[in-house]
């Protein structure tokens, strides 16, 4: 036996034909050195060599970095995660380990194993106390459920049977994020949590944000699909910041100016509505249905009221911008004339799953929308989930789910921020969402682009591969101090492999997900170029299609 960190402790070697109980009841190494919320250790290299050829995979990876080692405590079993190891040069055959603790369990005294766990640490070992490797067994105790709702997503790594479950009111209590390089499965993963959750609460309310068009397929049995040509989103719902958005088109003095005339043709537009007439003060932000004509005359009687020295420049900026949005067919599926009528509360109860319907969760495909106003109609759609919690709150709290797929390009950083409403409204969420029930899903491929504090606002963390440097630095900040062990293994992670840790977890683990069905995946498969490539006709017929659909805008 080596000397480990210079602390001599001598245990009988095994017999080669030793069970897997006699190396989990052998010492693989010593703490050193104890800090706040982890420890140095000293590893042997001959008794890790020994475990690597036990058959319960837990002890044979014992003492490898992301491996999960116990310390015994008086009468409990302290439970930490190997963060880094490096050789012992003071000592022949010594590893030299960080670990961080995760929690604590306390020891069935028959079998010694760990049961009861929990999260935290109350008393701490001294230095020379034992290492010991954490068994199949013991994570079987330490990741089996509390008796809390959870949804089974996976297997924990390095078992093969021991299932990974996620508390659903802890994860959805305090936002989530998943996060995961392009090609890691990460679209899938998404589709596979979202499904669990909704097979879990079939009466749920999701709201899932899809830019590119690929979830429609995932969940064309227990979602609505709603696209450019059937959303029927009502122009008069957009608050005035919002119409700003779409509206204005200028900048600086001007853009405030613009503005100004805005505002009050809008507020006129919206008082002859019979509903304003009802309610006797409204604001510019009420949602009361106007007529795009009303808003146009408006803004030409406000013109015509100008004396000679003024410009009518921005009243025909107003103008000329209503007419293009009137007038061109890719914006009709919200600036239609057809969608003057009242229907907020088909839209809200359509779009929130308010009854569901056995359709838990509404997917808004935006990839057919002009990239113009996508953030905008994204702006609405958020505002909308925060607005209708806020105004119903003496009703029964109906708690809603807003995913973002591809969220840094709605929540950027200072960096990329330009001041869009989506920033603003998502942000306001992500800070004050949950005293409201709403909860927020961020999923995202670039970590570092998110707005600074938002990814700290998840308090359940899912992260798959990443391979840029920034983005593993950015997650690993975000992350608890336990989870340290865990990350340094993102760059390793296998696809559909990943990391989650924070409150929907009892203890940071790595889990391979489980395959989804064929019918349930989203449709983001990587083409075979080779096979495509091989297989030859129809091109010039589909070269030809592709130009009308083009010229003709999708219409």
């Amino acid at each position: 036996m080596g000397d480990l960190g210079n602390q001599n402790f001598q245990q009988p070697a095994p017999a080669a034909s030793a069970a897997a109980a006699d190396n989990a009841m052998q010492p693989i190494g010593v703490v050193l050195e104890i800090a706040g919320s982890g420890s140095q250790i000293a590893l042997d290299l001959q008794r890790l060599n020994e475990c690597m050829q036990d058959q319960d995979p837990s002890i044979a990876l014992a003492g490898q970095v992301g491996s999960q080692i116990k310390i015994r405590v008086g009468d409990t079993w302290l439970l930490a995660s190997v963060r880094n190891q490096r050789q012992d040069r003071r000592a022949n055959g010594g590893v030299l380990a960080n670990i961080d603790f995760l929690g604590e369990g306390q020891e069935e005294k028959l079998t010694g194993k760990i049961r009861s766990f929990r999260r935290g640490v109350t008393r701490y070992p001294v230095p020379g106390a034992m290492i010991y490797p954490a068994t199949t067994a013991d994570l079987r105790q330490i990741y089996a459920s509390d008796g809390r709702s959870n949804i089974q997503v996976g297997t924990v790594y390095p078992t093969k049977d021991i299932r990974a479950g996620i508390y659903i009111d802890a994860m959805l209590g305090k936002h989530f994020a998943l996060l995961g390089s392009t090609g890691t499965g990460k679209s899938t993963s998404a589709a596979l949590l979202l499904h669990r959750i909704c097979e879990a609460a079939p009466d749920g309310h999701i709201v899932m944000i899809d830019p590119h068009g690929e979830y429609s397929a995932a969940f064309k049995t227990n979602g609505q699909i709603l696209d450019v040509n059937n959303l029927q989103m009502p122009y008069w719902l957009l608050n005035f910041e919002e119409h700003c958005e779409v509206l204005l088109t200028s900048n600086g003095n001007e853009r405030q100016i613009d503005a100004d005339i805005l505002a009050r043709c809008l507020l006129a537009a919206r008082s002859k509505n019979r509903l304003a007439e009802n309610m006797g003060k409204i604001t510019i932000d009420s949602p009361i249905p106007y007529l795009l004509s009303d808003l146009a005359n408006e803004i030409q009687n406000e013109m015509g009221k100008l004396d000679k020295a003024t410009s009518s420049a921005p009243f025909m900026r107003l103008k000329n911008k209503l007419d293009e949005l009137k007038n061109d067919p890719r914006y009709q599926f919200m600036f239609s004339g057809m969608l003057v009528g009242d229907t907020m509360t088909d839209f809200i109860s359509t779009v929130f799953r308010m009854p569901g319907n056995g359709k838990p969760i509404s997917i808004i495909d935006v990839s057919g929308v002009p990239s113009d106003i996508t953030s905008t109609v994204v702006a609405v759609l958020s505002r909308l989930v925060f607005d209708f919690a806020i105004w119903s709150r003496e009703e029964q709290t109906r708690p809603i789910l807003l995913v973002c797929e591809e969220a840094h390009r709605y929540v950027p950083n200072e960096a990329n921020a330009d001041g869009s409403t989506v920033g603003n409204i998502l942000g306001r969420i992500a800070k004050e969402g949950r005293k409201y029930g709403i909860s927020l899903g961020l999923i995202t491929q670039r970590p570092s682009d998110l707005a600074e504090g938002v990814l700290s606002q998840c308090g359940t963390i899912i992260s798959m591969r990443l391979n840029n440097d920034r983005d593993q630095a950015f997650v690993k900040a975000a992350m608890p101090e336990g989870a340290r062990g865990f990350l340094d293994s993102i760059p390793a992670l296998r696809n559909r492999e990943c990391i989650i840790c924070g409150e929907g977890v009892a203890i940071p683990i790595r889990v391979s997900f489980d395959n989804l069905e064929e019918v349930k995946r989203p449709a983001s498969e990587d083409p075979s170029f080779v096979e495509l490539w091989n297989a030859p006709g129809g091109e010039e017929e589909a070269v030809y299609r592709t130009v009308e659909r083009w010229r003709s805008q999708g219409v």
